[in-house]
């Protein structure tokens, strides 16, 4: 090592290691190291040794607790020579006596020569670069050594001048930083002069200089590089006032905290940003060979007010790993294996606009080579004001993402269901499993149903029809989150459109049956009524329940040898937001107004004399209406010299 600190990496669980660091383990005479034993601390002399234990790895850290000035005269903790530390270093990994690792370190550091004594008070005084040149010769670019071409560079003597003297860099590059302009009046660089030029042009010093920018600034741009940093005050002067539901949360880098999360198409994406006030629990696939850690857990989160606070972390291990691992090939004897995150699961402890506290549980596990990973990353926001982990509804209405609340009022217990289907395995319906629906998520979900080529129609009707009601245990559905059931006027009926039957013979024919109820449509109508703590209320108006009939045809396969076929059925969920009030009765002087509203008209009369109106920008309004003014003046004139009273004046 050449610096005051290096950095590694110790490999697998740290738990239970302990770490130390021995300073000059070679023997004097010898030259020989030393045997290590483990009775070391995590401090040798001037050296300090810090460990950041992690889920698989932890960074080791040595760094020089002195400092590295040179000696100056009755002068003392300071460098005497330019070479300042000359030592070898040890540190080891030791579990108990016994150890694991260790890590051979030489030394050999530098004293600092960038200057000499006490560090003045006094900051460099850059120049302006508008009015003064920072740089005279902006080919010198070698300290200490001739640039070959850089005819302004001090340190190349006449000697070296004369082999590049006739080649030397021109321009600004060459040291010309103050070259005559075009401008100036006594320039000739210009190959096509115009006829004007000594009468107009600038007399001045080439001090004043456009290449500097005194009487000149020309136009810069930036590179705008895709980031997920942004900055956190949209103007200048306007402190970070907290979140709104859907904002991005910020970490104290100004980047998006991230979770991984899935995307329109389904797959996961990793760094997609967590939003306020939104809950999600997603798993994603992965394998030992994709595999990615995700943001570091040590990252501060911004409260919403520019202060930050720290992420309380829990780790535990897994003990079942088959609740995760999906699919397993054959393994061999010997496989390579990683200790991976199997799931994360992310509190967040919310009040009013702020986050008071984020809490993480992290579930790892080894993942081995050929097995096939779900990870499952979850995402919750509570109240400040929750009890017994449930929140209170300091806003009744819905938010995203939250369970549509169902009711069967007609039965002894109230508690109902409004589900979608989750596939699993081969897609089959038998395999399915049932997630609720959530508030202002449109969702699509199906499974496939294996039919018989004798099957009878209307017990096929009947077993789909039933399958999809399955889904829809409930007779109403709650207003606002904090329905009671004991309210019938927090509840809205369920509107049911029953499937179409016809009583359509097939006439015995075998593997086709028509008006097959095959899709479920579930449109649910909600409005925004109002907004608490400035968060928007929303609550449920209407839910209707329909179903879209199929013709079921049996599909032969290759010579027909199988008997069975597949009815793909289908559930939808589709939010409609409606306004909250019905807009108020068009009035009897907007109709009339309406005739000359040029956006609702093909016929636009107050356009009729466009040039001459507001509606034309083309030109000042001031210039147009000189125009126009003029034109009529010339149409006025023409008008009297064409009339023939005027004719008879001329004669006379």
């Amino acid at each position: 090592m050449s610096g005051p600190r290096v950095n590694s990496v110790f490999l697998g669980n740290s738990s239970g290691v302990n770490f130390s660091i021995i300073l000059s383990p070679r023997d004097a005479e010898t030259g020989k190291l030393q045997l290590a034993n483990c009775s070391g601390s995590k401090r040798a002399g001037d050296w300090n040794l810090d460990v950041t234990p992690g889920v698989n790895t932890s960074k080791v850290t040595v760094s020089l607790n002195r400092t590295l000035e040179l000696c100056l005269p009755n002068a003392t903790e300071c460098c005497p020579s330019p070479l300042c530390v000359v030592e070898t270093l040890q540190v080891l990994a030791c579990r108990g006596s016994v150890m694991l690792t260790q890590l051979l370190i030489q030394a050999e550091i530098f004293a600092n020569s960038s200057f000499a004594g006490n560090v003045s008070e006094n900051a460099t005084i850059i120049p302006n670069q508008a009015f003064k040149p920072l740089g005279s010769c902006p080919c010198n670019l070698t300290a200490g050594a001739c640039d070959v071409r850089c005819c302004c560079d001090l340190e190349c003597t006449p000697d070296l001048q004369q082999l590049f003297n006739g080649s030397c860099f021109t321009g600004v590059f060459g040291g010309d930083v103050n070259p005559p302009y075009d401008q100036l009046c006594s320039s000739q660089s210009m190959e096509y002069t115009p006829e004007w030029f000594p009468f107009l042009c600038v007399q001045s010093s080439l001090d004043n200089t456009p290449f500097l920018g005194y009487f000149y600034h020309g136009s810069t741009s930036t590179p705008k590089v895709s980031s997920f940093k942004i900055p956190l005050q949209t103007s200048p002067g306007k402190p970070f006032t907290g979140y709104r539901e859907g904002d991005p949360i910020i970490t104290e880098e100004d980047e998006y905290f991230t979770v991984p999360q899935q995307s329109m198409a389904g797959q996961c994406v990793g760094n997609a940003p967590v939003a306020y006030l939104q809950n999600f629990d997603v798993k994603c696939l992965t394998n030992l060979e994709s595999y990615k850690e995700g943001l570091p857990h040590d990252v501060r989160i911004n409260t919403g007010t520019a202060d930050f606070i720290q992420q309380n972390v829990v780790y535990r291990a897994i003990t079942d790993r088959g609740k995760f691992i999906t699919e397993s090939e054959n393994l061999a004897a010997e496989v390579l294996c990683q200790n991976v995150t199997f799931a994360e699961h992310y509190k967040f402890i919310w009040k009013d606009k702020n986050i008071e506290q984020v809490n993480v549980t992290v579930f790892f596990g080894s993942l081995c080579d050929g097995e096939i990973l779900t990870q499952r990353f979850t995402v919750e926001f509570l109240s400040l004001n929750s009890t017994n982990g449930e929140e209170l509804f300091e806003n009744p209405g819905y938010q995203v993402g939250k369970p549509v609340k169902a009711a069967n009022l007609n039965a002894s217990d109230p508690l109902g269901s409004l589900d979608i289907w989750q596939p699993a395995g081969r897609g089959l319906c038998a395999s399915t499993t049932d997630i609720p629906v959530l508030f202002g998520v449109d969702s699509y979900s199906g499974c496939i149903l294996e039919v018989d080529i004798n099957e009878d129609c209307s017990l096929l009707r009947g077993n789909v029809t039933e399958k999809l009601n399955a889904l829809i245990q409930a007779t109403h559905i709650g207003k606002r989150d904090n329905s009671s059931y004991s309210d019938l006027n927090d509840w809205v009926e369920i509107i049911r459109l029953d499937p179409f039957s016809s009583n359509v013979s097939t006439g015995g024919l075998k593997g086709f049956c028509p008006d097959i109820p095959a899709n479920l449509n579930i449109r649910i109508i909600f409005a925004k009524v109002g907004a608490v703590q400035g968060i928007p209320q929303q609550e449920i108006l209407a839910v209707q329940i329909s179903y879209s009939t199929v013709l079921w045809q049996f599909q032969c396969g290759l010579g027909c040898r199988n008997t069975l076929s597949f009815l793909p059925i289908t559930a939808s969920v589709q939010f409609i937001e409606v306004p909250a009030q019905p807009p108020p009765p068009v009035t009897r002087y907007q109709k009339i107004y309406a005739e000359f509203d040029c956006n609702q008209n093909e016929v636009c009369w107050p356009q009729l004399l466009y040039p001459l109106t507001r509606f034309y920008t083309g030109e000042p309004y001031s210039q147009c209406l000189a125009k126009g003014l003029f034109l009529a003046f010339l149409v006025l004139l023409a008008i009297i010299m064409s009339n023939p009273w005027s004719s008879k004046l001329w004669n006379r």
